[in-house]
């Protein structure tokens, strides 16, 4: 007997998973008015330029209907998400919010200063600098990075006491300064005010409720803190996960995992940029001036909410990283896939009708995207490759 076309789905879109995602199930995009066949012409040009596109990720109503791993991959896959951490830190942040233990106002020094007593002159000329100025990058500290061998990343048997070196140039809430020393900083007040490592507290309060699994925090210094800013694996499935519950005003499966207040805080833009709220990006991506914010991390790790689409995009990558914070060649790659193939697939002219054609179409392309390689876009770090 013929199977109905939609009953393949699970079939076809599950071929690199060991199972389905049982709370955000695959669709043929078609069944959910999105046009696959842009999504194949993206797949194609990926693979013809070679790109090291590790997973990409398109949820739409809270259906997966587009799944793509290179390279063997499969949806078991953990990867480093680097910057992407801090969104999870913000979240965190507002978890503490909903608890009564932190705000936006909180002064991070004094709080710092209570857990750490050894580190109270270092922290003297901080006391003014808020969470939220943390969070939106105006702290007005200011630091030097050593590329490469700097001690705020690599070996530092106690982070933090790098972290607090860094010297109160500025006022805080001026000038955006894109530093890795505030998530330190943040990540800290969040296992102060928890009364926990923050790696513990996130699994508690966000991996767990929402279904994840092969997470891993990584970079645990001697103290047993992890950075606030760095060094997060998640499976791209679970990065889906956390941008819809962003899309979702901190709900997931009709829990309130996050308060609303504070997705619409971290999603508004602070005073000192226009494009950045509390460790979140703000229309960074799309070009047409819709509503658009989310994370995104060094050589093309991405989480990007579409509210008038409902939809979230997730990629992971190792793309080139030349350029600057706002037109790096991976945000720029990345800003293509969004604008000139994802948007258009989940914004088609008429309502797309799901055949057989386009259903074989994107699986074959899929079949094929896992068998290739791609060439990476920079030398790869210890912690770039893949993990399960």
């Amino acid at each position: 007997m013929k199977l109905p076309l939609l009953s393949l789905t699970a079939a076809m879109f599950c071929m690199t998973a060991h199972a389905a995602e049982k709370d955000m199930p695959n669709v043929v995009p078609e069944s959910v008015g999105v046009d696959s066949a842009p999504l194949v012409r993206m797949s194609e040009w990926i693979r013809a330029d070679k790109m090291d596109v590790r997973s990409l990720v398109i949820v739409k109503d809270g259906k997966i209907v587009f799944e793509r791993y290179g390279d063997g991959l499969t949806r078991d896959n953990n990867y480093e998400l680097y910057s992407v951490t801090k969104t999870i830190t913000s979240l965190l942040v507002g978890v503490l919010e909903g608890e009564g233990k932190l705000n936006p106002s909180t002064k991070v020094a004094p709080l710092i200063a209570k857990a750490r007593p050894d580190l109270a002159a270092q922290l003297a000329d901080k006391e003014n600098i808020e969470l939220r100025h943390l969070m939106s990058m105006s702290s007005g500290l200011s630091y030097q990075t050593r590329e490469g061998t700097d001690p705020l990343y690599y070996g530092a048997p106690d982070r933090l006491r790098v972290a607090v070196t860094a010297k109160a140039a500025k006022a805080p809430g001026t000038d955006f300064d894109y530093i890795d020393v505030n998530p330190v900083l943040v990540g800290t007040a969040v296992s102060v005010a928890a009364h926990e490592r923050e790696d513990r507290f996130a699994q508690k309060k966000l991996f767990e409720p929402l279904g994840m699994s092969h997470y891993r925090w990584t970079g645990v210094d001697e103290t047993g803190a992890v950075a606030g800013g760095w060094g997060l694996r998640l499976r791209a499935i679970d990065m889906a996960k956390i941008g819809m519950l962003m899309l979702d005003d901190g709900r997931w499966q009709g829990r309130q995992v996050v308060p609303r207040m504070w997705i619409k805080q971290m999603t508004t833009p602070s005073p000192a940029a226009a494009d950045y709220g509390y460790y979140c990006w703000i229309q960074h991506v799309v070009e047409k001036g819709q509503p658009e914010f989310g994370a995104m991390g060094f050589k093309g790790q991405f989480i990007t909410v579409l509210p008038k689409q409902h939809a979230v995009v997730v990629m992971t990558s190792l793309l080139p990283t030349d350029g600057g914070l706002r037109d790096a060649t991976y945000l720029n790659q990345y800003r293509r896939m969004v604008n000139d193939f994802i948007l258009p697939a989940l914004t088609p002219a008429a309502r797309p009708v799901a055949t057989a054609a386009k259903t074989e179409a994107l699986k074959e392309e899929l079949e094929r995207s896992n068998k290739t390689q791609g060439v990476p876009g920079t030398a790869a770090a210890f912690n770039d490759a893949p993990e399960t």
